[in-house]
């Protein structure tokens, strides 16, 4: 039965060697450190089985066997503590941001290096175990020294916990704490309860539950990683974003200083924009793209002329004729904000008709961006709901009558529809221009 449970608890170990092999943390030596310990518990369970099993066969073979065996696995118990010596120390170091290992886990290694020379010196004095002529282990006088090294060692750690434990992320504080007093609690139980395998069993489970404790950290550690990266980033998008409604606003205030007839025409053709937007179950994200878009219509009249921009009067062929490269204009300009390409599009077909006849380029129907399409029925309607140098407010009446008449040659019935339905709604006329 205790071959079978030793031959569990090596294969538990073994496949702990492997995956805290291929496994990666977050430092080489946590990696070297998990799976030098699954290494050792593997000696010190192979060593006491092999101990058991040649335990008085006197052959030559069983004499050196069953010795070196005993050997190892008194050995391999302090190796265990320092394989996780070197865990702790690189825990606190690199994650608990200390500057330096602390002293105490600096004297383990003292301490075990002088368990390792009693054990050496006990093979010379008997002090800790021997066997008799018939090649049968028996414990010595001075066995219960044996247990005093790891005794101080396990002790000296469990206190760099208690005193560094604000220093160390909560979820590795359980296995942590097991691991360095649950062993003590076994070895004492294995003294006084000769035989039964209390120590060997109690450090394979501290071993597999140090390794699951430590995935588990290390996921998490990726997991908010990846979540501060997420933060970081949505915190970039929204700085880009505000760099552009801010660069757009600056942009608008230029647009409209050119013109003192058409000042506030951006902003009104935006909202207008964004209620017909509404009205055609567009999204809000959809919604707040088309009012920077709306915003920029007409950034290309900062090309065109002052006087002609601002003429009073009717225009000259020549002078129409510049008025309208302002899309063209506006393309080019707004082509250059690579972060948003999406914003050129009201600048450069919002004076695209429904049937074709539109300028600059004579798109038709469904041809024209739907976001354009919406601009030009917004723009429309402001530049008539508002003063001009030649001509005052239009009565709502009239626009109503323009959008009707213009409905699937200038404008998509669609939208025409909807802006009409808007202007049935503003009883008071309060759309205008104030």
């Amino acid at each position: 039965m205790r071959t079978y449970i030793m031959c569990t608890f090596v294969g538990i170990c073994f496949i702990l060697m492997i995956l805290s092999f291929i496994t990666n943390f977050k430092t080489p030596k946590r990696k070297y450190s998990l799976f030098s310990l699954a290494l050792s518990t593997i000696i010190l369970l192979v060593a006491d089985r092999l101990v058991y099993f040649f335990n008085g066969n006197t052959s030559i073979e069983a004499i050196y066997i069953a010795r070196v065996s005993k050997f190892l696995g008194y050995g391999s118990f302090l190796l265990i503590i320092y394989c996780f010596n070197k865990y702790l120390s690189d825990l606190l170091v690199t994650d608990g941001q200390l500057k330096e290992v602390p002293r105490r886990l600096k004297a383990v290694d003292n301490v075990l290096i002088a368990g390792n020379i009693a054990l050496a010196l006990s093979q010379i004095f008997g002090t800790y175990y021997f066997f008799d002529e018939n090649n049968i282990y028996h414990r010595a006088e001075l066995n219960f020294v044996a247990y005093i090294f790891p005794l101080v060692a396990l002790t000296l750690q469990i206190s760099a916990i208690l005193k560094f434990h604000s220093n160390l992320r909560k979820r590795l504080l359980i296995p942590l704490a097991l691991f360095t007093v649950m062993p003590i609690a076994a070895a004492v139980m294995q003294y006084v309860l000769h035989g039964v395998l209390f120590t060997s069993a109690t450090i394979v489970g501290m071993v597999v539950l140090l390794y699951c404790f430590t995935i588990f950290d290390t996921n998490k550690l990726v997991e908010d990683s990846h979540k501060k990266e997420i933060e970081l980033l949505l915190e970039n998008q929204k700085n880009v974003k505000l760099m552009v409604t801010q660069t757009t606003m600056a942009l608008v205030e230029a647009i409209d200083a050119k013109d003192s007839y058409t000042n506030g025409h951006s902003n009104r053709v935006a909202d207008y924009s964004v209620m017909i937007a509404e009205r055609a179950g567009k999204t809000q994200e959809e919604q707040e793209e088309i009012y920077l878009i709306a915003l920029l219509h007409d950034v290309g009249k900062i090309g065109i002329s002052n006087a002609i921009i601002n003429k009073k009067g009717k225009l000259t062929d020549e002078e129409y004729a510049e008025i309208k490269r302002h899309p063209t204009v506006g393309r080019e300009i707004l082509s250059k904000i690579s972060i948003d390409p999406k914003l050129a599009i009201g600048a450069s077909f919002h004076h695209e008709r429904y049937d074709g006849k539109g300028y600059p380029m004579g798109l038709k129907g469904e041809e024209i961006p739907e976001i354009a399409r919406i601009i030009a029925v917004a723009d429309s309607y402001d530049a008539m709901a508002s003063k001009r140098s030649y001509r005052d407010v239009l009565p709502k009446e009239k626009i109503r009558s323009e959008l009707v008449k213009g409905k699937g040659t200038q404008f998509d019935p669609v939208f025409a529809d909807i802006m009409i339905n808007i202007i049935d709604e503003d009883k008071d006329y309060q759309l205008k221009e104030k």
